[in-house]
């Protein structure tokens, strides 16, 4: 098979994992290396560092291919979803589903060399990211569930380094979820207007006009119990220096988001990659000095 036949075969399956869009894996990557950080009072072991960063990539990438799967019959009446591979029919639902297996399998390779309770845990964030998509069709928080989903390796984090989940890390967890449901209702609000037509749910949707300033309430509670959590764990300065820097990037958010421009809701939505550099960048200090 010459390079390019490769190449042609394998682009479908690179398109279902976003695998040329790696802001979703780097969004919940950050979390889980808050979680790690913080748990080990510094670097955590090497090992932990590859099996959870691997675990990562093919728990998003499974969750991107069973959304496509879950979504076929709406993505195409959505104009920036409309070219993915399921909707076009580039590539089969089975051979998307074997996929989606097969990512499955490998993630659950990585539990042998996890506690009891960090397995337990694995299993629970699986389901949420298995179900997620099917929450568009019945609530209108979506975005609060995948918050529920992506923070769930944050006590899997403190249940593998501490064999427990002490409150700092329900505290990490509560701030993840309000984080993740205001930047996915940022990335909802792109497609709102589509959304609307194809009868799928969102919290943007719910939010309607006040969308702006119920994200506002929600990054506000977020600082809010990460000011907690680093008055609790006695974090050092470059910690709050991180959240203090995290303030200017929502305000360049919001600033962004007033303008009710599609292409603004969506670098929004990006800016939030540097939110989690930042916030990671001010613990790993935070145990150096």
């Amino acid at each position: 098979m010459s390079v390019t036949n490769i190449s042609k075969t394998l682009s479908p399956y690179l398109q279902l994992i976003r695998f040329d869009r790696p802001i979703g894996t780097l969004l919940l990557l950050w979390p889980t290396l808050w979680g790690l950080w913080i748990a080990a009072e510094g670097v955590p072991p090497i090992k932990y560092l590859f099996i959870f960063g691997l675990g990562v990539f093919l728990m998003r990438s499974a969750g991107c291919v069973v959304n496509d799967i879950a979504d076929k019959d709406f993505d195409g009446k959505v104009t920036r979803t409309k070219e993915r591979p399921l909707a076009v029919n580039d590539l089969p639902v089975k051979n998307a589903l074997v996929f989606f297996l097969i990512l499955l399998l490998l993630a659950a390779s990585l539990l042998l060399f996890l506690n009891k309770l960090a397995v337990i845990i694995a299993f629970i964030a699986a389901f949420f990211a298995i179900t997620y998509p099917f929450m568009k069709r019945h609530t209108y928080l979506p975005q609060l569930y995948l918050g529920v989903s992506f923070a769930l390796s944050i006590p899997m984090a403190f249940a593998q380094l501490r064999g427990a989940i002490p409150v700092e890390a329900w505290l990490l967890f509560i701030a993840n979820v309000f984080w993740t449901t205001a930047y996915d209702t940022m990335y909802a609000m792109v497609d709102r207007k589509d959304d609307l037509k194809a009868g799928i749910k969102s919290t943007a949707i719910l939010f309607g006009d006040l969308d702006y300033i119920i994200i506002v309430i929600i990054q506000a509670m977020m600082l809010l119990v990460l000011l907690l959590l680093g008055l609790k764990i006695e974090m050092n300065s470059p910690y709050y220096v991180a959240l203090g820097l995290v303030v200017v990037l929502f305000s360049y958010q919001n600033k962004l988001l007033k303008t009710r421009k599609l292409t603004n809701y969506f670098k929004a939505f990006l800016n939030n990659n540097w939110v989690g550099l930042l916030l990671f960048c001010g613990i790993l200090l935070s145990y150096r000095f």
